[in-house]
């Protein structure tokens, strides 16, 4: 089987979270779901959705950006333990995995808000 992988420009800008304080706030600060924003946790190969009200995608990445694995669908209150070459994990609006096709092996492009 031939996989092609792509490189896919996200249509929303990024936040960047690269400090351990931004980190640690992730999601926490927002009352609503993501539209049209994302949220990159940098070094992060891990999350919880302790406290998040609403279900995201999730992309981990590798420190070339290449797509490791993909969540479509991450319900509150779930853990995703550590993925092994995970380097930053992508936190997008639900349905950006399945909208923009992201599959594993693809490299994500990003615009950052900060």
């Amino acid at each position: 089987m031939i996989v092609i992988s792509k490189t896919v420009l996200l249509p929303f800008q990024i936040i960047r979270a690269d400090t351990v304080w931004k980190r640690s706030l992730g999601l926490l600060s927002h009352k609503g779901p993501l539209i049209d924003k994302g949220l990159l946790l940098t070094p992060c190969n891990s999350i919880h959705m302790f406290f998040v009200r609403h279900p995201i995608d999730v992309v981990f990445l590798n420190k070339s950006n290449r797509v490791i694995k993909t969540i479509s669908y991450l319900r509150p209150w779930r853990v995703v333990p550590p993925v092994k070459n995970a380097h930053s994990t992508l936190e997008l609006p639900l349905g950006t995995v399945k909208a923009e096709k992201i599959r594993v092996g693809d490299t994500i492009q990003m615009n950052f808000l900060n």
